[in-house]
């Protein structure tokens, strides 16, 4: 099945389908701001009632009077009472339509973001190992505002609608029963043909969106100063982008062409044969021939037939519209509670509290892979690290050392086996005391726009005091770097947001992220590459300072530079997700296996040293 096809079945939904998800998305704005939506469709009923008495039952009434030569005083006095009704509701109409919509509606943006972002930040990483799931997050965060706008247009167009049909279909009735027919035929083939436009729209914007995804993506290397100098020191990098930028147009446009004449056939049927053919030709043929042959009604009463007809076709087609409408806000809904719906599978099973201090981690036969059809990147591995204790990992790429750590961290759950801290296995832990009970550097580790301070702390830093971040800076050889600058802790870092913002080299850059270590004081400490942005005498420096810093903790680190590892108390190698050795340094030299050939090859030069 191809991928058009399969969309296009998921585009094919259930009535009861549409008004869950309207509903559920009314209730989001609801929740949000109650007065915005009672404001905004109260004001949606006021002026459908007015239109009624204003131009079908004023009109009709001042037309008789001509035709039938009332009494001017009673259209005087008619028009008067319609004038100060008219008034009454304009100011209404300025109050709920521009102050409260313009008030409001900001908030329920901002609130309903909100949530968004809580979802985002409990998710599991897996979910942005998986494309589909990605693209479908990304869909959901971009869509939001406008998936707000539409619920409540759609509220409006709803009740607008349904103020229209009842109070002109009751004054048809009373005229000519017949003249229903005309509008109802209109609206059921208008329905027809939007409710397969709006699918064909919708469609089109999911086959677009990987490409769309692309076409952000470069603009984003474009502008953003995290790829500037790469970009400028190798222009070939812009050709590739620019090829896939062009690649990722050319898709989009044949996905715009492939469906081009569909979409204007259905817009041609659906704005044109639907509603003018009935009310241009058929309509007042029907009109003509009941006045001027059957004599069943005046001139006048032709008028305001023909001109209510109009509205009760508009007020008819807002249906028309309405639910075609629905039915694609639906379908983007239906993902934006897809993402806020999904359960975190990596959760806690009994929420039992984390003890302090440094952890006794004792790892059983585990074994693991990111996709369930895969193979295992770590097989049957078993490990235990004693309290204080300091481990280093090594291996060559690939090898499975920072899975390994993830799995520590409960970034990811282990396929088999069990992996316990403290004697009790993490899975029973509270999830996310667990995880601030660990410290991490990851060598992909990111700095903020914000402060100094709110990059060490990693949180508000409002109320915090100073000295224990300024101890941890200390310890990670950053403090007088940041007492030269202007603000000291509260000097901004990046330029994003900030002129007078600081970009840190990336030495700077890594002993902040190993000051957040410090500053955490936690009982297990990770860091995966903490010194490979730094020079070798700020290495030595800062590796004498971990050691001081984490004396009474469990320290795990990853590195390549063996002149680091040297100094752990116990060294275990990786290689293909499995260990193939362990001991100290001089205890794996000493058999010469694989650690010691990677020393020869690698660190060579720390043997004369």
């Amino acid at each position: 099945m191809s991928r058009s096809t399969t969309e296009r079945a998921k585009t094919k939904q259930p009535f009861r389908v549409v008004l869950k998800n309207n509903l559920f998305m009314t209730k989001l704005v609801f929740k949000a701001s109650p007065s915005l939506i009672i404001f905004s469709a109260a004001d949606a009923v006021r002026n459908q009632v007015s239109i009624f008495f204003e131009h079908t039952v004023l009109i009709g009434l001042v037309l008789e009077a001509a035709e039938y030569h009332y009494p001017f005083s009673r259209i005087a006095t008619t028009i008067l009472i319609f004038t100060a009704c008219i008034v009454l509701g304009m100011i209404f109409t300025v109050y709920a339509g521009d102050y409260i919509d313009k008030v409001k509606r900001p908030l329920v943006r901002e609130k309903v973001r909100m949530l968004l972002y809580e979802q985002a930040r409990r998710l599991d990483l897996a979910c942005y190992d998986n494309p589909e799931f990605y693209n479908e997050q990304v869909l959901a965060l971009s869509e939001i505002d406008k998936q707000i706008d539409r619920v409540i247009t759609f509220i409006n167009n709803t009740l607008s609608g349904l103020a229209t049909f009842l109070l002109t279909g009751a004054y048809f009735l009373s005229k000519d029963m017949f003249s229903i027919v005309f509008a109802l035929a209109s609206f059921v083939l208008s329905l027809v043909f939007g409710l397969l436009y709006n699918r064909l729209t919708y469609l089109i914007r999911i086959e677009r969106n990987p490409n769309e995804r692309k076409r952000a993506y470069v603009n984003r290397v474009f502008y953003l100063n995290d790829y500037a100098k790469e970009i400028r020191l190798n222009p070939g990098v812009s050709d590739v982008l620019m090829d896939q930028f062009r690649e990722a147009n050319e898709e989009v446009y044949k996905t715009e062409k492939k469906y081009a004449g569909r979409k204007f056939i259905l817009g041609f049927l659906r704005d044109h044969v639907s509603n003018n053919m009935f009310s241009d030709v058929f309509y007042v043929s029907y009109l003509v021939f009941r006045a001027a042959v059957q004599n069943a009604f005046g001139f006048s009463t032709v008028a305001i037939l023909y001109n209510s007809f109009g509205r009760l076709k508009r007020g008819m087609r807002i249906f028309t519209e309405t639910y075609p409408y629905a039915c694609e806000t639906s379908l983007y809904v239906q993902k934006i509670r897809n993402f806020l719906e999904y359960e975190p599978k990596i959760r806690s099973t009994e929420n039992l509290p984390v003890p302090v201090g440094a952890k006794d981690i004792d790892v059983r036969k585990i074994s693991f892979a990111y996709k369930e059809d895969s193979d295992m990147l770590l097989q049957d591995i078993s490990l235990h690290i004693t309290p204080g204790e300091k481990i280093a990992l090594v291996g060559y790429n690939g090898a499975g050392k920072t899975t390994l750590v993830k799995l520590l961290m409960r970034l990811y759950d282990v396929n088999h086996g069990e992996i316990l801290a403290d004697g009790t296995d993490i899975r029973k832990y509270n999830l996310t005391e667990y995880r601030r009970s660990i410290g991490t550097v990851f060598q992909d580790f990111q700095i903020f726009a914000g402060s100094v301070k709110e990059n060490v702390l990693l949180d508000v830093a409002e109320g915090v005091e100073d000295k224990p971040i300024l101890d941890a800076l200390r310890e990670s050889g950053l403090l007088d770097r940041v007492r030269k600058l202007s603000g000291g802790l509260m000097t901004p870092l990046t330029t994003e947001f900030s002129r007078d913002g600081v970009n840190l080299s990336g030495g700077e850059s890594q002993k902040l992220a190993i000051a957040r270590v410090f500053y955490q004081q936690a009982g297990l400490m990770i860091l995966d590459e903490p010194s490979s942005a730094l020079d070798p005498i700020a290495e030595y420096q800062l590796n004498h300072a971990m050691l001081s810093a984490t004396k009474d903790k469990t320290v795990i680190f990853i590195s390549h530079r063996l002149s680091t590892t040297r100094l752990a108390d116990r060294i275990i190698m990786l290689e293909n997700g499995q260990i193939v050795e362990q001991g100290t340094h001089d205890e794996l030299l000493a058999k010469d296996g694989k650690y010691a050939q990677m020393w020869h090859v690698q660190a060579g030069a720390y043997i004369t040293a």
